[in-house]
């Protein structure tokens, strides 16, 4: 006998506003715009949006292990580059960046480094999924509450 194997179904929608603009909306009311950028409009284009999710999806799961390890960070932000072909249609993402970084005090390295592999190897479906369009590097900085980024 076959066992089963659950899925999940997830759903949203685009709706195009007449122009080069298209918004997002998911079964809770959430919405995001989307659409052309060189045409002006302060949107994400769809390839951003992919990688938005990227980092929204590791995002929560590094601040869940880290709460669960008894480290508080402040803030943390996660940036995302790909990097594109852009010598043929489809314009494929090859490889992916993945910046970590975290403020808060006594913040220890190695419980940063075990969040980021853990999101990486086993709770981010995102990552997991386009992990199979190429590489994704992660490198992480730990700062001081107030500390600039840059």
């Amino acid at each position: 006998m076959e066992a089963r194997v659950p899925f999940r179904v997830k759903e949203i929608s685009a709706t195009w506003d007449g122009a080069d603009g298209y918004t997002g909306h998911n079964l809770a009311g959430a919405s995001l715009s989307m659409g052309k950028p060189e045409a002006g409009a302060e949107v994400f284009s769809p390839t951003e949006t992919m990688l938005l999710g990227l980092a929204g999806c590791t995002a929560i799961d590094v601040i869940d292990i880290l709460r669960k390890k008894r480290q508080v960070p402040t803030d943390l932000k996660v940036r995302v580059r790909g990097k594109q072909r852009t010598d043929e249609y489809p314009f494929l993402f090859v490889e992916f960046q993945v910046e970590y970084l975290i403020w808060g005090e006594n913040i220890e390295p190695r419980a940063v480094e075990q969040a980021i592999h853990l999101s990486e190897k086993k709770y981010c479906s995102v990552g997991a999924t386009l992990e199979k369009a190429g590489p994704i590097h992660s490198t992480y900085r730990i700062l001081k509450p107030g500390e600039a980024a840059e």
